[in-house]
């Protein structure tokens, strides 16, 4: 289940683009003001929940900060968990991580070791604004099977065509974007 070119143009046109930020030669995606439509954003949920309503989900897996918009919203109208993936030392309780190699060093994101403990066999939909490289992504689906979950897909709501992170993450999971930039 895919959006119309028509649904499609209309997201992509209520998403701003910021040049140079966060540095210059980078043209930052801004969802803010696909947040701030009302109807763009009721587009998206709407179609998400279409989408994801027959895969038996037990719980939505936001990645740090702005899967979690989109992640717990999504959680509610499924009626189903939300569990966070933050980055390193922001999670109060026991958690496991995973580092990923970004352009220039190694970062860390993190889950409670017990957050999908609630129910039996879980079954995780992980959800985030943005796929460029991949490397969060990998990571963070990796952490949802380290703990004992199983990633059913990789949700975003836009994907960076011209770089290979979707590619690369799914040798690891089905990964689904709802529109492509290139």
């Amino acid at each position: 289940m895919t959006l119309s070119i028509q649904e499609k143009t209309f997201l992509i046109n209520s998403i701003r683009d910021i040049n140079d930020f966060p540095k210059p030669g980078i043209v930052f995606k801004d969802i803010t003001t696909l947040l701030a439509d009302k109807d763009a954003y009721a587009l998206l949920m709407k179609h998400l929940n279409k989408r994801y309503s027959t895969y038996d989900l037990s719980h939505v897996a936001g990645i740090d900060a702005r899967g979690f918009i989109f992640g717990a919203a999504l959680a509610q109208m499924l009626g189903i968990g939300f569990v966070p993936i933050r980055k390193k030392g922001k999670l109060p309780y026991t958690t496991v991580s995973e580092k990923y190699a970004l352009e220039y060093g190694v970062d860390e994101v993190e889950v409670h070791i017990d957050a999908f403990s609630n129910v039996k066999n879980p079954r995780v939909l992980l959800i985030d604004d943005l796929i460029a490289t991949g490397g969060t992504a990998y990571a963070a689906a990796s952490l949802i099977n380290k703990v004992g979950a199983t990633c059913v897909e990789a949700c975003f709501i836009m994907g960076l065509d011209f770089l290979d992170g979707q590619s690369k993450l799914r040798e690891a999971v089905n990964v689904y974007t709802v529109i492509g930039v290139d």
